[in-house]
């Protein structure tokens, strides 16, 4: 049979190319024929195995390559390849050993088929294997970057939680202006989470309390601040390590043993909380200490260690910082408060009238505002009484408010016979020229006495809420007459005036805005609420009465102005009084 042109060619091509993928395979390869002999095998066999080039060739492959029965290091013999093989299948495995030519075994995992019955080789078989120890490098590079993504997953989230944490700690304490309530927020947060107890000492000179306190079972100790001089449990131990900590000195461990309290019952605090070892921890910003917070664990919990003293002290950093907002809050309202009420005028004696006023701060903001009162004698005995209330919260509205107040003290004296909305427009003509105020609200009233005893009561209202009259019997009334507009919007206008008798026993309560108006209510909720509960409370003494519905009613957002007189009972009333 005449060849193809060029088929020699072809064969040889074919050959060469067969050959070097063979060689290039990447993986060893050995043919046996029917008894086991090697008969071929590629470089990368020889490579792995360790044999010289052409040296396999020969090797009976199942009793050289192979470990057999009672191997001097212990290898499991294997099953011959040639058995399953016979079976015309294709097998594999990854848990096998061979050995290399200088007998060290190097673990494979692998694959045998039968070679083809045209190659002239009766059960012969191909096999092909790796050196599965670079595969376990690479699995166990890959668990390693797969644990130390884990790792730092878990680091991540934990690190995100404590932040989450510690934020949520903070708001709780810079939610509230209190002192004593932001540290009884964070115990509360730090048990169990930080400590089975943890306490807050604050110290201020030489004196010393526990402003909070609080232990993972209820009712182990005293909750609420507690003066130092009373009887609280103490500890030897942890009364040094506070001394130490307000001193100056940084955290303190304790560890257990811990030295015995005190021998009379209910005084040792570590007996008490069953404390194993405690962290005393400065609350400290700057050079001012203003405390101690201490986390106590008992014997179950793990011991503090570095990480815990860490958080622990991020935590007082945090309450210090609180603790020196609150403070300095609380001074520069207490300076705007006293500032406020130097502003204020003291109230006459009048004969026959009972006068209160009151005067609280906004809580909110240390800042002064525009809210005002007065009251006055005038020359032929009237009494003259006005609340106010200049637009703003800062100083320029408190100096507004100053001026437009003695204006309307000055213009009252020189105008006597004058009523309220002559003078109110007066004023109102004045603050427009001399710039007093951008704008306000006012009640100017005037009170008569009468030759039977009771009261004639004039008043004039400029964007006020309306006086309250409440009477002996309970009665409330607004008291709703004539109105105008605020102060500093139409200067010209006429400004009425109304008029009433004011009973025996009747009280009149001027008040400003934040008494009954807030975010939390609708205005006409709070005149409700105000005319309820100055009924049920009229027995009161006047000054207690204004302080109560500042404190039950007023928007603590907001200054809160209140001024008020009542007249004498009725003789039948005082009688009846009398007897009882």
């Amino acid at each position: 049979m005449e060849s193809s042109p060029g088929g020699d060619e072809d064969f040889d091509a074919n050959e060469a190319l067969t050959s070097a993928l063979f060689e290039a395979v990447g993986a060893g390869m050995y043919a046996v024929d029917g008894q086991g002999k090697v008969i071929a095998c590629n470089p990368w066999a020889e490579r792995l195995l360790g044999y010289a080039p052409g040296t396999l060739l020969g090797v009976d492959a199942h009793h050289t390559l192979h470990p057999m029965e009672g191997d001097e290091n212990g290898l499991p013999a294997q099953r011959p390849v040639l058995a399953d093989i016979v079976l015309g299948k294709r097998i594999s495995g990854d848990r096998a050993v061979l050995l290399r030519a200088d007998g060290t075994p190097v673990q494979v995992w692998w694959s045998a088929a039968p070679l083809p019955e045209e190659m002239g080789y009766d059960k012969g078989a191909v096999v092909v294997f790796h050196d599965a120890s670079a595969r376990r490098a690479r699995d166990g590079r890959r668990a390693r970057r797969y644990a130390h993504s884990e790792t730092m997953r878990e680091q991540a989230e934990y690190d995100l939680s404590e932040i989450t944490w510690l934020s949520e700690l903070t708001l709780a304490m810079v939610s509230t202006l209190d002192a004593d309530e932001a540290l009884g927020r964070l115990v509360r947060q730090l048990v169990p989470r930080l400590a089975d107890t943890a306490l807050i000492d604050l110290t201020a000179g030489l004196t010393r309390r526990r402003a909070a306190a609080t232990h993972h079972l209820p009712g182990v100790l005293p909750s609420g601040p507690h003066d130092i001089g009373e009887p609280l449990p103490g500890h030897p131990a942890h009364d040094a390590a506070l001394s130490r900590v307000f001193g100056g000195a940084g955290t303190q461990h304790l560890t257990a043993p811990l030295p015995a309290g005190p021998a009379y019952p209910g005084r040792d605090l570590f007996a008490l909380v069953d404390a194993h070892e405690a962290l005393v921890v400065p609350l400290r910003l700057r050079a001012s200490t203003f405390g101690a917070l201490t986390l106590v664990r008992a014997p179950a919990s793990p011991p503090f260690n570095e990480a815990d003293r860490i958080l622990a002290e991020e935590v007082a950093r945090r309450a210090a910082l609180g603790l020196d907002n609150t403070r300095l809050h609380a001074a520069q309202a207490d300076i705007a408060a006293t500032l406020q009420r130097a502003l204020l005028t003291d109230l006459p004696t009048v004969p026959r009238l009972e006068l209160a006023a009151h005067y609280q701060p906004a809580q909110r903001a240390a800042e002064v505002g525009g809210d005002w009162y007065d009251a006055f004698l005038l020359e032929d005995g009237d009494l003259a009484m006005a609340i106010g209330d200049v637009t703003g919260h800062d100083i320029q509205a408190a100096s507004r408010m100053s001026e437009l107040r003695n204006m309307l003290r000055a213009l009252v004296v020189d105008r006597p016979e004058e009523n309220p909305g002559q003078i109110l427009r007066r004023l109102d003509t004045a603050q427009a020229r001399l710039t007093l105020a951008d704008s306000a609200t006012a009640i100017l009233t005037r009170l008569h006495p009468t030759a039977d005893g009771t009261w004639d009561l004039a008043w004039s209202v400029a964007g006020h809420p309306p006086p309250l009259l409440i009477t002996a019997d309970g009665t409330a009334t607004y008291l709703t007459g004539p109105r105008a507009m605020l102060l500093g919007v139409r200067p010209t206008a006429e400004r009425p005036t109304a008029h009433t008798r004011l009973p025996g026993g009747a009280t009149l309560l001027l008040y400003t805005d934040g008494l009954v108006e807030s975010r939390a209510q609708p205005f006409d909720v709070g005149m409700t609420r105000l005319r309820q509960y100055a009924t049920t409370h009229r027995q009161l003494p006047l000054h207690r009465l204004c302080a109560q519905l500042a404190h039950d009613l007023g928007d603590t957002r907001d200054d809160i102005t209140l001024i008020a007189a009542r007249t004498p009972p009725p003789p039948d009333l005082r009688a009846r009084t009398a007897t009882l």
